[in-house]
């Protein structure tokens, strides 16, 4: 075959799987009943080849995109895909078998082209409830995994006749929210559907150019990535984090990580890394890649988005660890593990001279599952996710409120919270002082008070730096931890910890305050005053 017509085919075919993906993306948010999904953003889509290499990924979570390979690869080894027919579907959300934690359910759908499969569209998207011991299926007390949902392991889920209404069955009665997660189940399939048909045109037009110039594209993905490694300085360097305990035994959970780079590899190992704990912070390996990627797309931005930016790492996940754990660890809030670890490889990279030089962002975005049930006993659930504050860099100021590195997620408007739930958002605003000083000062987190108007609720509350903090770099100072309490409508204060669950009643108000970024650079002497010293309460804002 002409090596020039595979050259010139390369730039459309990249714009034409990239606009797949997205439409697939956008397609599935707006067809969401949940709003965790619909308004938060906490979905994926992506377009994968027969043989299971990535090729192209949707402008969304990166949190989720990464786990997609090894999720696809988990239905490949049970349903390899000469065995795949028209119209078939592929269910799956076990973290052994490639899934992240059971919230997220994973679709898969092959393309064929005269019986043979050319390519998989897949989703993932975070359900309500899955079922286990808590509302939303995110338990801050789990112990392992069988308390946190339903674990399903790849099947096959539809056929050409339509869904197995069997499977469908024992998921719908497995959720306290059933008609969300039939919508949302409904809403994957019509954006796999979407890439099933686009990828069949694209592959019309192309004709036997088509897999050529998929395999060109990932050549050329490695091939940029490489050059940026080539680029900066051989060396190795490390970086330790921790997470505020594990939710249930007071033992320090560290992160350790040690990068290695010479010439145009580079090896990320996570040893030294804390064995995994009873509580639901470890990690499978499938996030813990989202996190690898993502920290890989950052050597080169302008990489075509799929498999050959991994081809470069060699990553080590010590078995039995908290990044690594062994069945039947509990993981539902494996966020502030990934999260952390994605912090931990910009710490490592920021000493070793290359790029831009960022501090760690705050750790984690704020994680909180309510249901309740209203005065006139109708039940409610939603998911929240609230933001925090981005590291400064050798750039400027990190970014404040944001969901940074691999979370990217959305807020929930504070009309949908007040229209889907008896609540009222009192305050929703920046805290100012919250960001690490330095010649660039760290984001600032975000102060959410929430009132309960009627009825009860139960809180599962996720979060992270209340007993730490995120580091400032080359000088700059930390930022301020999380803080969240329930003000009781009797007077009386309960202060919660980075994990817990707590009872909520009519009048009781909670007040979330999430962490600040780090600061990056010393300020000089002229500006100390304006450098503001996140540890000083004086210096904490108006609004804590």
């Amino acid at each position: 075959m002409n090596a020039a017509h595979v050259t010139a085919q390369m730039e459309p075919v990249r714009l034409a799987l990239q606009g797949a993906v997205d439409r697939m993306q956008g397609g599935m948010m707006r067809a969401a009943y949940s709003s965790i999904a619909r308004e938060g953003g906490d979905c994926a889509a992506a377009l994968f080849l027969p043989d299971g290499r990535l090729v192209a990924q949707a402008r969304s979570l990166p949190l989720l995109l990464g786990s997609l390979i090894p999720a696809v690869a988990g239905v490949l080894r049970r349903f390899p895909a000469a065995g795949m027919a028209q119209g078939e579907g592929y269910l799956m959300n076990d973290p052994w078998s490639g899934g992240t934690h059971l919230p997220d359910l994973i679709v898969v759908r092959p393309v064929l082209q005269q019986g043979v499969v050319i390519a998989l569209a897949a989703t993932c998207m975070h359900h309500q409830d899955v079922g286990g011991m808590a509302p939303g299926s995110i338990p801050p007390n789990a112990t392992e995994i069988y308390q946190e949902g339903l674990r399903l392991p790849p099947l096959r889920w539809r056929t050409a006749a339509g869904p197995e209404d069997g499977v469908t069955a024992i998921l719908e009665a497995n959720s306290r929210t059933p008609a969300n997660l039939r919508g949302d189940l409904a809403a994957q399939w019509s954006a796999v559907s979407l890439g099933a048909r686009e990828l069949g045109a694209l592959a019309v037009r192309t004709g036997a150019l088509f897999a050529p110039v998929c395999d060109a594209l990932i050549a050329q993905a490695e091939q940029m990535t490489r050059a940026a490694l080539r680029a900066a300085p051989d060396g190795e360097w490390t970086w330790e984090d921790q997470l505020d305990g594990d939710g249930i035994d007071a033992v320090p959970v560290r992160i350790a990580v040690r990068l290695r780079k010479q010439g145009d590899a580079i090896d990320i190992d996570f040893a030294g890394s804390s064995p995994q704990v009873r509580g639901p912070v470890n990690a499978s390996p499938a996030s813990v890649l989202s996190a690898a990627l993502f920290f890989m797309r950052t050597l080169a931005p302008e990489a075509p988005n799929n498999a050959g930016c991994l081809a470069p790492l060699r990553l080590h996940l010590p078995p039995g660890s908290v990044v690594n754990p062994d069945l039947p660890a509990a993981v539902n809030a494996r966020t502030a593990t990934v999260k952390l670890a994605c912090n931990a490889m910009l710490g490592a990279w920021s000493q070793a001279g290359a790029g831009v030089s960022v501090a760690p962002h705050a750790g984690v975005a704020t994680v909180m599952s309510i249901s309740g049930v209203r005065d006139d006993g109708q039940r409610w659930m939603l998911t929240e996710i609230i933001a925090s504050g981005a590291g400064a860099s050798a750039l400027g100021p990190g970014r404040s409120g944001v969901s940074t590195d691999i979370g990217n997620a959305r807020n929930t408007p504070v009309e949908v919270l007040e229209t889907e739930a008896p609540l009222r958002v009192e305050c929703y605003a920046i805290r100012e002082g919250s960001g690490g000083g330095g010649l660039h000062c760290g984001g600032h987190g975000v102060r959410r008070v929430y009132r309960l108007l009627e009825g009860r609720a139960q809180v599962s509350y996720r979060g992270e730096r209340h007993a730490s903090q995120a580091r400032g770099v080359q000088g700059g100072g930390p930022g301020a931890s999380s803080a969240a309490r329930m003000l009781r409508a009797d007077g009386s204060v309960e202060v919660l910890g980075a994990r817990a669950r707590i009872d909520w009643h009519a009048g009781d108000r909670l007040v979330i305050e999430t962490a600040g970024g780090g600061g990056w650079g010393e300020a000089p002497a002229s500006a100390q005053s304006l450098s503001r010293n996140p540890a000083d309460p004086a210096n904490q804002g108006t609004n804590r």
